[in-house]
């Protein structure tokens, strides 16, 4: 991969597509059969005009089928399967695609554009691109260090009190609100 230190990375270059489907009356013995296939750990559930529905993952397998002793040739996909599935532009940077795993705790995001379903992007993707992010930042170091540029604050969720912020402030990997920032930072000082 060639390096573009200026360049931010984007959902499209990493997304896994075409997406490995299965239609929501499928029972759970056909959809692991097609994960099986494909060697993935999840599809994708549609219904019968291909709109993605939610997903299907090995954890629900396993936390509400077998776990609970029911039939996998009898359990449809759309009882066991996680819905909404989340999704994402193709053209978001891949640290917002990072942003709403850790937020959400999941692993997987849909990657939807204009409406249709086009890939999947997975927190696997993103550690597959890690190595590079790395040299990047490496690279940088070498070129010496950069006119200090002010942050941009981020909108979306306080990862603490979960209120909606117009200015987020990344502390130690965590999007805090003005408040949880200086609650933070006053529990800090009192250590």
């Amino acid at each position: 991969m060639d390096l573009d230190i200026g360049r931010k990375m984007i959902v499209r270059e990493i997304m896994s597509s075409p997406v490995l489907t299965v239609t929501s009356d499928k029972n759970i013995v056909e959809a692991a059969k097609t994960m099986e296939l494909g060697q993935v750990g999840a599809v994708i559930v549609t219904d019968a005009g291909g709109k993605p529905l939610g997903i299907l993952t090995e954890h629900d397998i396993v936390a509400r089928v077998v776990s609970r002793g029911s039939d996998p040739g009898r359990t449809r996909v759309d009882i066991v399967m996680t819905a909404p599935l989340l999704t994402i532009d193709p053209d978001t940077e891949i640290t917002e695609a990072a942003r709403m795993m850790s937020r959400y705790k999941i692993r997987r995001l849909g990657v939807v554009y204009k409406g249709e379903l086009t890939g999947i992007v997975t927190s696997r993707d993103l550690l597959d691109v890690t190595p590079e992010l790395f040299e990047i930042l490496e690279e940088k170091a070498r070129m010496g260090p950069e006119e200090e540029t002010e942050i941009p604050l981020l909108a979306g969720y306080c990862d603490r009190c979960g209120a909606w912020s117009e200015s987020l402030s990344e502390i130690q990997g965590e999007f805090l609100c003005e408040d949880c920032k200086i609650e933070r930072e006053e529990e800090s000082s009192s250590l």
